[in-house]
């Protein structure tokens, strides 16, 4: 598989991105030196559009595999790869979008990313990471962090601003929202996160997706991955052994994090509903 084999979309911005994204994101992260060999494996496989994110601790790897893909003969330049990277609840805040976008530059050795999202509709207090505790969870301001990472792209740090599914959660009300705006989804976990601490089986072990597997003579994953394709989403997957990445490369999640520790009597969220729209 090289560059063009995966199909692209044309995002709202006017760039494309391709359909079929790697995720860096791991529980336990692996070492540094373990990580970036895994993602330059990738890139030689054929993977164009990666995903990381402040949280996933994987930016500096990413931008190391990249630079050493570059130096091997992989990539001829960096406009053949999209990194998508993500802005963490604590740096919700209006003035904390540019540092925060510039940090993770930083960390990339970028000069920009082709995708920055907000990685959860939630600000938290500054400077809170995966802990979250009573009082943390503050009233989002959803306009001011919008316009901070239009201000963002205006200066040509990320080339597109911007959102999750899979066959257990298909989020019919949201896809239906953002395809009547232009807007394109991507699917995060979108096998259920199998042995991570938030993980499921409900996809990989759905007995339906088993017995369409075994007609068609493919694995549940591939099932799976080529359902979200057909419905025009961009599923972000990960594997860290090379056959897995054979496997989902030929494709051309019950919701993986219900976000609990977002709900308290006193904040902004008072019920999963009020979190997710009623799509619980």
């Amino acid at each position: 598989m090289v560059g063009k084999a995966v199909p692209e979309v044309v995002l709202n911005s006017g760039h494309s991105m391709p359909m079929l994204g790697f995720g860096t994101a791991g529980v336990p992260l692996p070492p540094l030196d373990e990580l970036v060999p895994v993602f330059v494996v990738a890139i030689e496989a054929g993977y164009r559009h990666f995903d990381t994110a402040t949280l996933y601790g994987s930016e500096e790897a990413l931008g190391l595999a990249l630079a050493q893909a570059q130096r091997q003969g992989l990539i001829k330049n960096r406009g053949e790869i999209f990194v998508t990277t993500k802005l963490w609840c604590s740096d919700s805040h209006p003035d904390l979008v540019l540092l925060a976008l510039k940090k993770s530059l930083q960390r990339l050795g970028l000069d920009y990313v082709d995708l920055y999202l907000i990685h959860y509709p939630v600000r938290l207090r500054q400077g809170i990471g995966g802990s979250i505790s009573k009082g943390d969870v503050l009233p989002f301001d959803i306009k001011g962090t919008w316009e901070a990472m239009e201000e963002c792209s205006k200066l040509g740090l990320t080339k597109s601003i911007g959102i999750e599914m899979n066959v257990a959660w298909q989020q019919g009300n949201l896809r239906k929202f953002c395809q009547e705006k232009g807007i394109h989804v991507s699917a995060w976990s979108p096998l259920g996160a199998n042995g991570a601490s938030w993980g499921s089986l409900a996809v990989i072990d759905s007995p339906v997706l088993k017995d369409i597997a075994i007609a068609t003579g493919k694995s549940v994953a591939q099932i799976a991955l080529r359902w979200i394709f057909e419905q025009g989403v961009t599923p972000v997957v990960k594997s860290f052994n090379k056959a897995d990445l054979e496997k989902i490369k030929q494709i051309p999640q019950f919701r993986a994090v219900l976000a609990r520790e977002f709900i308290t009597e006193d904040g902004p969220y008072k019920s999963l509903e009020d979190l997710w729209d009623g799509e619980v």
